[in-house]
């Protein structure tokens, strides 16, 4: 992506003279205030820059962000004071300084700016100067500045190049966080730094609330001009995703399998696994992650149970039912449900004879009690989507190559079966990427509740999936596009390997957690009164966070706003296309 000329809007280089350098307050290489000239305003996350001579170097330019402004009266001396210098009684001034923290020296001479030196509001290549954008080969609009101009992210740290992923904290329903996910997709997907691998980069996002998400490639109703303009400001169009395709689960007691969705009937499929491959994949392990799973004591069990299915387990006709065989070699029941595999299960395990063939030790009976007890509790909440009852030859497999989004709806899930899906699908796509050998092309995975999926204690094979995509991930080009409520209850090496870090809303009690670090003292506090859009991100690049407002979506964020879809080539191939009705609702059938 070729660099935007500098702004000047016939500026000059470092703007107008705001005030100047304060000796009374000691400047530093790291930090400096300024006084304002009277009827100069500065406000916070402004650029602000300064010069001095340094002998035997020359000029050095000393640019910082405006981490503090303060108004007072110079010259009283008590609380009182205020009231007679308001009346003209007492003599005092109105003074307004700023306190700089200090991003970039250039070159670097670490010296301290000189008092009374003038100070500037920073424009066109000094700005860029200050925030490192005029090293970036290849920078990712998202947002705006204070100053309405773009800021950006360097795209070295989100392809893996010298970083990769990124995790989104903040209060749900305030913090927009996945609005801001999907956002940074669209603007990493049309800013140009793809280059000739735009086409074949993918993104993969698990969609938990309602059916908002599932509208990604309609336009939204509700963009304005406002908007617009802050897209063009951003060098990306107000236009939704291109391409999108939608795999939601079947509807609870329907043979045909029909997607359990209401609002959209384009380009959306049925996902479910059969019993054969939940056999053959051990899939088993995924049935089990929940929060009391991963401190039972019957992991081991889990582990010997599904070994079993896998070498037993042997598909009858072509619909993914299963017959079982027995320890001594006898077919089982040919299971076509869930249900019934679970109840085969329980009674090979509760037989005195059977039960050590499938355990593989001495185990206890509560262990296997325990065991069945949470296999039972699961049959409800997996009977749609795993299942061998349906016809045979139907596609239900996730996939991302049919598009260049894949949404996987889950909302109509239970929280069981919404891990499972998690799960088995991102195991399938990173061994995908595995099997590939290449980290191009990208595909970006956005996974809201990650707390929920990769919490601080405990483990799951859930979290064991995310933690080989937070280090590993980078090198195989699978890159972690995660939000949460609480970044300080999700897994820290997942925290901790996301070079670039976003905080929207922050509930005050959790602003004030290690995992904040990166957030100074001002930010953490402006935090927990950010308005919803405005969001706080660091990189490290930047010594510091950047506040930034990023705009409306330009696409459906729920069904509601979603206007007419243009066509595009989505690569799924419709074969009502071009037919007259083809956009009326589907027939009931």
């Amino acid at each position: 992506m070729e660099k935007a000329e500098p702004e000047t809007d016939g500026a000059t280089a470092s703007g107008d003279a705001i005030g100047r350098v304060l000796g009374t307050q000691a400047a530093s290489p790291l930090s400096f205030w300024v006084g304002l000239e009277p009827g100069r305003v500065v406000q916070l996350d402004d650029v602000v820059v300064t010069r001095r001579d340094a002998p035997g170097f020359g000029q050095v330019l000393v640019a910082g962000v405006v981490s503090a402004v303060e108004a007072r009266h110079e010259g009283a001396a008590f609380a009182s004071d205020v009231f007679l210098i308001a009346d003209g009684a007492l003599p005092a001034a109105v003074v307004e300084c700023a306190e700089v923290r200090v991003t970039r020296v250039e070159p670097e001479v670490f010296v301290p700016p000189l008092p009374g030196a003038p100070a500037y509001r920073a424009q066109a290549g000094d700005r860029d100067q200050a925030l490192y954008f005029d090293v970036m080969d290849r920078r990712v609009p998202i947002g705006l500045g204070r100053d309405g101009r773009p800021m950006y992210v360097n795209f070295d740290f989100l392809d893996g190049t010298r970083g990769a992923h990124v995790s989104i904290s903040g209060v749900s329903g305030v913090a927009t966080k996945t609005s801001f996910a999907t956002f940074l997709v669209y603007s990493i997907f049309q800013s140009g730094v793809l280059g000739a691998e735009a086409a074949n980069t993918k993104a993969l996002i698990f969609s938990v609330k309602g059916e908002d998400l599932l509208f990604l490639d309609h336009p939204n109703t509700r963009l304005d001009a406002a908007a617009r303009a802050q897209y063009d400001r951003l060098g990306l169009p107000a236009a939704p995703f291109g391409s999108v395709h939608v795999f939601a689960p079947p509807r609870p007691g329907d043979p045909n399998a029909v997607p359990d969705v209401q609002a959209r009937t384009r380009a959306v499929s049925a996902y479910y696994w059969t019993l054969a491959e939940f056999c053959a994949e051990e899939l088993l392990r995924f049935v089990f992650t929940d929060a009391d799973d991963e401190r039972a004591q019957y992991s081991l069990l889990v582990g010997q149970v599904a070994a079993r299915l896998q070498s037993w387990a042997e598909p009858v006709g072509d619909g993914g039912a299963v017959r079982v065989r027995r320890p001594d070699g006898d077919a089982g029941p040919v299971c076509r449900t869930f249900a019934d595999l679970v109840d085969f299960l329980a009674g090979q395990l509760a037989d005195e004879g059977s039960r050590a063939a499938w355990t593989g030790a001495p185990t206890p009976l509560g262990t296997v009690n325990a065991f069945l007890r949470r296999l039972r509790a699961a049959v409800r909440p997996l009977a749609p989507i795993v299942r061998g009852d349906l016809p045979a030859g139907r596609p239900h497999a996730i996939g991302t190559s049919g598009a260049q989004v894949t949404i996987v709806d889950l909302h109509n899930l239970p929280d069981r079966a919404q891990r499972f899906v998690v799960g088995v699908t991102l195991r399938g796509e990173f061994a995908r990427k595995e099997s590939a050998g290449t980290a191009r092309p990208l595909l970006f995975v956005v996974l809201d509740e990650l707390n929920k999926y990769a919490p601080r204690e405990g483990e799951s094979p859930i979290k064991e999936i995310l933690l080989d995509v937070a280090e590993r991930g980078r090198s195989l080009g699978v890159i972690l596009i995660g939000a949460q409520q609480t970044a300080s209850e999700v897994e820290r090496r997942i925290v901790a390997n996301c070079a670039v870090r976003v905080a929207g809303r922050l509930d005050p009690a959790e602003a004030t957690r290690p995992e904040y670090g990166w957030l100074p003292a001002t930010s953490r506090d402006r935090a927990t009164i950010a308005r919803p859009g405005t969001m706080f991100v660091t990189q490290p690049e930047i010594p510091v966070p950047l506040a930034i407002t990023f705009p409306f979506p330009a696409w459906a964020t729920r069904p509601a706003e979603a206007g007419q879809r243009h066509p595009v080539t989505t690569g799924i191939t419709d074969p009502f296309a071009g037919l007259p009705g083809a956009d009326d609702d589907i027939p009931p059938f």
